[in-house]
């Protein structure tokens, strides 16, 4: 099914017994734009990016990424999509060029695509030398702008991003940010979390999960100027002191 959004939700619910993680969200997310999905612990917002990703069955609701709906083509979306968590990349005993090609398989590429994607990665990271070397091995930072690289080789519709940029400098996460915005030029959406609070303002559009359910979505410059702040994070401490639950 097309839409003309890269992702779309309706009512979309995940109960665990009596508990609703996800209380009936709906949003939508334009193709190409960088959309900020934020929450303090225990919000919900992992497991409705879970449900999206295929990696959860909703309990209700609707939703659609890249086209596919996710009860009956989550198989077609997990070939549309790019996830990278801070959790779990890179297969650390695994050398640099081996996760490349290891990936590479798992997103359908051929043999000869993934030849010349290995080089180009590799020559666009400038870590040819470490083309051998463990992933174990690299500094954290090159670690992080590697494992998004691999996560849109395959140039994915929508990469999903759970808290990227975790424990890694200033630098290094305005670097990663610099390749976030060169993917979304490309057309790429881009899906994700994080917990700092100026990263909300790279985001076209942010929005603030509280309880399970979405309590604010705008620009960031509208959220500031509805809660009369110059500061993501005032309106992020505003929304999420309102929460009356602490575990996801």
């Amino acid at each position: 099914m097309e839409h003309k959004y890269s992702i779309v939700t309706e009512n979309l619910t995940k109960k665990f017994g009596d508990f609703k993680a996800v209380d009936g969200i709906s949003f939508e997310v334009n193709k190409g734009e960088i959309f900020g999905f934020l929450g303090a612990n225990g919000a919900g917002k992992t497991t409705a990016m879970r449900m999206l990703t295929g990696l959860s069955i909703p309990t209700s609701g609707k939703a659609y990424v890249a086209g596919f709906d996710i009860y009956s083509e989550s198989e077609k979306i997990k070939l549309n999509i790019g996830y990278m968590s801070q959790k779990f990349s890179l297969y650390q005993d695994l050398k640099v060029w081996e996760n490349i090609e290891f990936y590479g398989g798992l997103y359908g590429m051929s043999s000869s695509q993934i030849k010349s994607t290995t080089k180009e990665l590799l020559s666009k990271l400038e870590i040819e030398k470490e083309s051998n070397s463990l992933v174990k091995e690299l500094p954290l930072g090159w670690k992080q702008k590697l494992a998004f690289s691999i996560s849109i080789m395959h140039h994915p519709k929508i990469v999903f991003l759970d808290e990227p940029t975790g424990g890694v400098d200033p630098v290094t996460r305005r670097q990663f940010w610099n390749m976030i915005y060169d993917a979304a030029a490309e057309g790429i959406t881009i899906f994700i979390t994080t917990h700092y609070m100026d990263e909300a303002e790279y985001c076209e559009r942010v929005a603030i999960m509280v309880d399970g359910k979405i309590e604010a979505l705008d620009k960031p410059f509208a959220l500031k100027s509805r809660f009369k702040t110059d500061s993501m994070d005032d309106v992020f401490y505003r929304l999420a002191r309102q929460a009356q639950r602490s575990d996801n």
